[in-house]
């Protein structure tokens, strides 16, 4: 059966009552009206543990502490498959929505967003909930071999769990380009997923040394990053990549790289 959009329960957190009104306002016209409120860190670990939401969409700034603990605390509760997190901020610094994009949260909305923009997270999220497989001309997608690289293990995880979601049944993670290049030394992949900032060995220079390997030359290399400038993608390009999406990443727009590299 089909999840509802009216079904999802999200908890908002916000500490400016206003605010709260207002997005909250932008909720029920995108018809997400099974709502809770929360002005505070505590109150919202209270609410995340007993009611636990489908969504928590949450501002960055509280009196008594910051959106960095409800993750820690989803994470920590084992809950990250089932409570999907949403920032809300005006914030715009990359350095402050680093760790952010690095944690795989379903989006980053700015203050104030549009009902279009809310509607996009939203249909992520659902697509997470909601397993859908692709369907290939060329390859069935259960037998595709998939090989994640990211020194982050949350992002690992959303990685994998929307492959999964789309049928993927042979997923490999490496959490840094070096131990990933043993492994390409021992089997090969249909398709590699790699990050952009690693420590070690960047992306880029990652993927220069996939082509430099006959054995790997045509591999398809789909590169996801949250934060690069526009001589970094342009260096990123340059090094073999075929594909690139930003950080947070939606299913939808993975789905379609999925084709588009592998239906050629």
């Amino acid at each position: 059966m089909s999840l509802s959009i009216n079904e999802l329960r999200i908890l908002l957190v916000e500490p400016s009552d206003v605010q709260r009104k207002v997005i909250k306002h932008h909720l029920s016209q995108a018809q997400l009206t099974e709502t809770r409120g929360a002005s505070t860190i505590a109150e919202a670990k209270t609410l995340i543990r007993e009611w636990q939401p489908d969504i928590v969409t949450s501002a960055m700034y509280f009196e008594d502490g910051t959106a960095h603990q409800l993750i820690d605390f989803i994470q920590e509760s084992q809950l990250e498959d089932t409570v999907h997190f949403m920032l809300v901020s005006s914030e715009h610094r990359p350095d402050q929505l680093e760790q952010f994009k690095q944690a795989g949260i379903v989006a980053i909305l700015p203050k104030p967003f549009s009902i279009q923009q809310l509607e996009r997270a939203i249909k992520a999220t659902v697509d997470l909930i909601e397993p859908e497989s692709v369907e290939l001309n060329l390859f069935d997608v259960e037998d595709l071999r998939v090989l994640l690289v990211d020194d982050s293990v949350t992002s690992l995880h959303a990685l994998r769990r929307v492959f999964e979601n789309m049928g993927v049944e042979h997923v490999v993670e490496s959490n840094n380009a070096p131990a990933a290049i043993e492994i390409l030394n021992q089997q090969s992949f249909d398709l590699i997923v790699t990050d952009f900032n690693m420590p070690e060995m960047s992306g880029s220079e990652f993927a220069q040394h996939v082509r430099q390997d006959p054995s790997h030359a045509h591999t398809p290399i789909l590169m996801v990053t949250a934060q690069a400038n526009e001589l970094q993608v342009t260096n990123i390009k340059q090094s073999g990549v075929d594909a690139l999406t930003d950080k947070p990443f939606e299913p939808a727009t993975l789905k379609k790289l999925l084709v588009s590299l592998l239906d050629q």
